[in-house]
């Protein structure tokens, strides 16, 4: 048994598995959706039995107490991270100001074989947010307004940004570059119920110039082809905030060969019903991320430095530093005492 531990303990299986979880690190970046979870599962699962076998059979980490503290650490690093990508969830959602979240909108759903979060009590509110930019049209800080349950029935008011999450139920919600304007929208059909909904323009101020969207009724008829004339206060050269409370826009619309222009309020006649514009709204592009070991990791890599402290701590105890030694100066005076005495010597004898 021992000599079988000693196998998988040998240092040259551990380059081997992490040369493999470097390739599974390189076929995962970015998340690409069609790369499957154990290509880095499984070479960490590796590393994590070549490990656990060299704890075991090394006297040289088993025998020294900080050693061992830290390869033990390493260890539960290596399976924590394995779990991590086992129960793990990413996705991208837009959220529309006063819209609430619910999981159905969820877009590029990544997530682990074993991923069993509480998604579905997970709520909240959005609301405006504002961003500010400098000169160049750098973005700099995010502060986006959501509202989540206090508890007693109410809301708090949060603000999340790119660098401050919006944690619910283990699962964290990061602002993203991607965010603009929406138009809200009234569709009265002939002969049916009114329904009321938001087109999303691209991205703003990425696609300043391409703020259009299209949209055909369930109903039929033509496709409609909208564009918004936006105004925000924009300045590329200098300091501004992009806040969608001072922002006004017109809505042109396309269809059946016909151009209308319509401000918020207004209504057009179309084939097949009257649509009219509400007005102009905001979404704002979240990232999800869950993984319930991000806790347990931090903790455990304190552990490894931890050990690694103890085990330089007792050995540079059992090795002192050496003495300094005098200066040249001193040294030199040393010197010429010492063949002055030798010289006197001499002539006594």
């Amino acid at each position: 048994m021992i000599a079988v531990l000693k196998r998988l303990a040998s240092i040259r299986l551990t380059l081997l598995w992490m040369a493999l979880l470097a390739i599974g690190a390189a076929l995962n970046y970015d998340n690409p959706v069609d790369t499957p979870v154990w290509v880095l599962v499984a070479p960490l699962a590796l590393l994590g039995i070549n490990l656990l076998a060299a704890i075991i059979t090394n006297a040289r980490i088993n025998r020294r107490g900080g050693l061992l503290i830290f390869h033990v650490a390493l260890l539960m690093i290596v399976i924590l991270a394995a779990i991590g990508r086992l129960t793990h969830m990413e996705a991208h959602i837009e959220m529309v100001d006063g819209m609430g979240f619910t999981p159905e909108r969820l877009i590029n759903v990544r997530q682990g074989p074993l991923h069993s979060g509480k998604l579905d009590q997970v709520h909240f509110i959005q609301g405006p947010y504002t961003i500010e930019y400098r000169p160049g049209m750098m973005r700099g800080l995010t502060h986006s307004q959501v509202l989540v349950p206090d508890g007693a029935g109410g809301w708090e008011r949060k603000v999340v940004g790119d660098d401050r999450p919006l944690i619910l139920e283990g699962y964290r919600f990061y602002t993203t570059f991607n965010k603009g304007f929406a138009a809200v929208l009234t569709w009265m059909p002939d002969g049916g119920e009114a329904q009321t909904g938001t087109i999303h323009m691209p991205s703003y101020p990425l696609f300043e110039f391409r703020q259009a969207n299209r949209w055909t009724p369930v109903e039929g008829g033509e496709q409609i082809k909208f564009w918004l004339q936006l105004e925000t206060g924009i300045d590329p050269e200098g300091y501004w905030v992009l806040d969608a409370r001072k922002s006004q826009a017109s809505l042109v619309l396309r269809t059946g060969g016909q151009r209308v222009e319509l401000q918020p309020g207004e209504t057009v006649r179309l084939e097949r019903g009257v649509l009219r514009y509400d007005g102009l709204s905001s979404w704002m592009g979240y990232k999800l991320y869950y993984d319930p070991t991000l806790q347990w990791l931090f903790l455990t890599a304190m552990l490894s430095v931890l050990g690694l402290a103890i085990h330089f701590w007792k050995k540079f105890a059992n090795h002192p530093w050496p003495q300094p030694t005098s200066n040249r100066k001193d040294a030199g005076h040393a010197s010429s005492d010492t063949r002055t005495a030798v010289i006197d010597k001499g002539r006594m004898v």
